[in-house]
């Protein structure tokens, strides 16, 4: 077969097939069409997912007839004033978007610069079929009308209309989060899904567009290094979700997926999460052009950097920061549900003057009786565990420290403390969990964990695969004060345990760590499993539910929680404590 230059047409579907995958990319390159043009207001039509129509409208500089027919032309840009590529500020700027389109459907552009009339042309798959004078409001409108309905072979492979639309709501969002200072809405068959404001601060847009209660569970992050600046906002660890759908990451103002900057944020939060948990994130990285390659992708989702080192060190210390200047800080409403099962007790509808009280004096009246009613399914509940210490001293008042002082323990679990502004209950083994890890960590980075010899050493019997793996990290294992010898092809011998857990379990210590060198040992750097070792340990060397403590190591606790970073949260992401607010339980007594 003899080669042969391909035709215009055929050029433009196989660009189109690269540019244009379905509605969402359709919509993604107008509105970034509608950013450059310096719009301040976009609104966005769709019917049946994007499927069958698309429309954006702005209010940006416009263009002129002469304009809009070269714009309809292959690798036509104004985006490029000269022939710098590599300094490209534009999201878009390959001038092959609105030509590819026009290619697969019918396309319709509506344009006036403000102080001149408006213009229109029409294209339907290739072929300009009307055009002549519109009638519009200064900026742009494109229309987009049966995306791939003359190409069978693309149309069948899009998905349903509700994916689609999933799709074009979630371009949208990302490209109003990644532009606040633009007024962004959005309607689907008629009903209007988005709408966001003007000028609003970056950490309101994220909550606007992700979820309101992340106003006020989340950190600011704010770094900058060797030119390039990272700014954004990120969930508390107790704030999460259990997928990582809500992590937005933007690079010089455009919305990517990159590998790099997703597993950054992952290793920020590494200890402070379950690893089926994932952080609500947007990150803004302002990167110089030339240290950045936005050209990989043809739509532009990908991109490399000069120094993914610097990058990658870059999130993770900023997230890190912020997180560590929080201190203490954990979601902390109380959980409507929670909240819903206390149920006051029906109102005796015996007169107020019948009552025992008003009868006269030594008359029999029978003895009171009260109870807890509880809205979930009634079953067996032990005796209520809860005990109070008398002070030995007089207790100190509340509004001296932010977590309150120790008022008593609750089934030999939860510290209860009176703050200047509510109830603190504090899981005691969660709390002391997140403690020990940090001392273990300070330890590491000073002299090393101490190890406490045992009188006789113990024996932990595993299987053979689980003891070659603890026999091959002997030696980062004795940095944390433990001390294992291998004894036979199935067992462990354990001459020394780190002196901060005290006396732990042993067999369970090593078990559990065996168990997590088999899940992730392969996955994971030096650093990170020496801090899954940590966690590991500090979870065996915490002070265990179902202890009893005094009042004093009560509020040892609580002090030390209010000095340490991350002790908002468990190892595994959990809170440590939560607060009942005054008016939480103001409406819990019906005061409210």
């Amino acid at each position: 077969m003899s080669i042969r230059r391909l035709p215009e047409h055929l050029v433009n579907r196989i660009a189109a097939g690269e540019v244009v995958e379905r509605p969402a990319s359709a919509l993604k390159e107008i509105i970034e069409n509608a950013l450059d043009a310096g719009s301040r207001r976009i609104s966005v039509r769709i019917s049946n997912g994007g499927l069958d129509r698309i429309e954006v409208s702005d209010d940006g500089c416009g263009m002129d007839s002469g304009e809009i027919a070269l714009a309809l032309e292959r690798h036509a840009t104004s985006k490029l004033p000269d022939d710098a590529i590599e300094n490209v500020a534009t999201l878009g700027f390959r001038g092959e978007a609105l030509p590819s389109i026009a290619s697969v459907a019918r396309l319709s552009i509506d344009s006036r610069p403000a102080g001149q009339d408006g213009w229109n042309r029409t294209v339907d798959n290739g072929v300009v079929v009307h055009e002549g004078p519109a009638a519009l409001p200064p900026g742009t409108r494109v229309t987009v009308e049966q995306l791939f309905g003359r190409v069978p072979a693309r149309r069948k492979f899009l998905r349903s209309a509700k994916a689609e639309y999933a799709a074009c709501l979630d371009v949208v969002r990302r490209l109003a989060m990644a532009h606040p200072s633009v007024a962004f809405s959005m309607e689907h068959d008629g009903r209007r899904v988005l709408g966001v404001q003007a000028d609003e601060a970056r950490e309101d847009r994220v909550a606007a567009l992700t979820d309101r209660a992340l106003a006020e569970n989340h950190v600011i992050v704010a770094l900058e290094r060797e030119g390039v600046r990272l700014s954004g906002v990120a969930s508390l660890p107790t704030y999460n979700r259990g997928v990582g759908d809500h992590q937005f990451l933007f690079v010089n103002g455009r919305p990517v997926r990159d590998r790099l900057l997703v597993g950054s944020v992952r290793g920020a939060y590494a200890d402070m999460l379950a690893r089926d948990r994932h952080p609500v994130v947007a990150l803004f990285l302002d990167v110089p052009p030339l240290e950045v390659d936005v050209n990989v992708h043809p739509a532009k989702t990908e991109v490399r950097f000069r120094d993914p080192a610097l990058i990658r060190g870059m999130i993770v210390s900023g997230l890190r920061r912020a997180l560590d200047a929080e201190g203490f800080r954990a979601v902390q409403h109380a959980d409507p549900a929670g909240l819903s099962a206390w149920k006051p007790e029906p109102v005796s509808p015996t007169p107020i003057g019948a009552m025992p009280i008003f009868e006269a004096a030594g008359a029999p009246s029978p003895a009171p009786s009260y109870s807890v009613a509880d809205r979930r399914p009634s079953f067996f509940t032990p005796p209520p565990q809860a005990r109070a210490e008398p002070a030995a001293a007089p207790a100190p008042e509340g509004n001296s420290f932010p977590l309150g002082v120790a008022r008593g323990q609750v089934a030999r679990t939860y510290i209860v403390a009176e703050a200047e502004d509510g109830l603190v209950i504090v899981d005691q083994h969660a709390a002391h969990e997140r403690l020990t890890l940090e001392r273990m960590r300070r330890a590491m980075e000073g002299q090393g964990v101490a190890a406490q010899a045992l009188l006789l050493p113990e024996v932990v019997e595993l299987d053979e695969p689980a003891c070659d793996r603890l026999e091959a990290r002997i030696g980062e294992l004795s940095e944390f004060g433990l001390e294992l010898e291998r004894f036979g092809p199935a067992a462990m011998l354990v001459r020394a345990t780190p002196a901060m857990l005290g006396q732990g379990d042993v067999q369970g210590l090593v078990s559990d760590l065996a168990d997590d060198l088999a899940a992730y040992d392969s996955a994971l750097s030096l650093k990170e499993r020496l801090d899954l070792v940590a966690a590991t340990m500090a979870c065996h060397g915490s002070v265990r539910a179902g202890r009893i403590l005094s009042v004093a190591e009560m509020n040892a606790l609580l002090r030390e929680m209010e000095i340490t970073p991350r002790s908002g949260q468990c190892n595994h992401g959990r809170p440590t404590w939560v607060k009942l607010g005054h008016g939480d339980i103001e409406k819990l007594f019906g005061r409210k």
